[in-house]
């Protein structure tokens, strides 16, 4: 396979169309699927299955997407280290967040980090926990930003710790309402809005390291959605002081005891073999965010 036919594989899976793969490599559809079938001959089997509805990869183009995405990445890194060697900062990084980094950070970095390498492109990719890993593994971005406890076995360079807090509806009553901090023994007596394992794997391990068995009524998936149920009185929550940033809606924030924190880093699948630019950004988030 040729890299032109690895970039045509790509597209075509990214946009589910040879008409739309055709146009953002600039080639005619009748090459984009003379491409594909000189693939599939070659491999001796189907990438794609055609229908109304779309392409899309077969069991055996999704095994391969993976080995693309690192040929492709590769090339791009090659790229940058003759950029490099030529005295240019130059490149494309794609870079996979979780929700409260991409509106915290990602305008602030992407600005910031426009106006010293104009000639570094960003690319977002917003997800959960679990959307970051895989991607990281699978070589869909070069970089993401994980909690400690959500990277699994993927190496993380952790480098902001953000507290654990809990919300309340404005009307609630503390048991010390001269405390500033609120209790595990006070929380378990309230029901809980809570989210998915692979959203707040954090607040997850925080109940299970306290024994706090909650009383969850209602499961969402999104920070905004919880804050939104709390504030309404459905119950209380767990959340990162980050999340907490420009929320709209009127609720209460309280230290916990004990406490506790969520560690955020960025994970890459191989730090040793970093392209240039990706290697420029990195230093860069680490230099700019960290407070350990």
């Amino acid at each position: 396979m040729t890299l032109l036919g690895y970039q045509v594989f790509k597209t075509v899976a990214d946009v589910g169309s040879f008409h739309k793969a055709a146009d953002i490599l600039g080639l005619t559809p009748s090459a984009i699927s003379h491409a594909v079938s000189s693939m599939e001959k070659e491999l001796g089997f189907s990438i794609f299955t055609r229908s109304k509805s779309g392409v899309k990869l077969t069991n055996h183009g999704e095994h391969l997407l993976p080995y693309v995405n690192a040929v492709l990445n590769s090339d791009e890194s090659l790229r940058q280290s003759v950029a490099e060697l030529k005295g240019l900062r130059q490149g494309k990084i794609k870079i996979g967040c979780f929700s409260s980094v991409c509106t915290n950070w990602m305008p602030a970095i992407i600005k910031s980090f426009g106006v010293k390498y104009p000639q570094i492109g960003i690319e977002v990719f917003q997800g959960t926990y679990d959307d970051v890993r895989a991607w990281i593994k699978n070589g869909v971005v070069d970089l993401g930003f994980l909690s400690s406890s959500s990277a699994g076995d993927l190496k993380i360079e952790p480098f902001y710790r953000d507290p654990l807090m809990c919300i309340v509806p404005k009307d609630y009553k503390k048991d010390d309402p001269d405390s500033e901090y609120i209790t595990i023994e006070e929380m378990s007596r309230h029901h809980f809005v809570v989210q998915r394992e692979s959203t707040d794997a954090d607040i997850q391990n925080y109940l299970k390291e306290n024994n706090l068995h909650v009383q969850a009524g209602y499961h969402v998936v999104d920070d905004l959605s919880t804050i939104a149920m709390v504030a309404s009185g459905f119950g209380i929550c767990i959340m990162p002081q980050m999340v907490m940033n420009d929320i709209p809606y009127d609720v209460k924030m309280y230290r916990m005891r004990p406490d506790a924190s969520r560690l955020i880093g960025i994970a890459t699948l191989n730090q040793q073999v970093m392209a240039p630019a990706v290697r420029t950004l990195y230093q860069f988030i680490l230099k700019r965010y960290s407070n350990l």
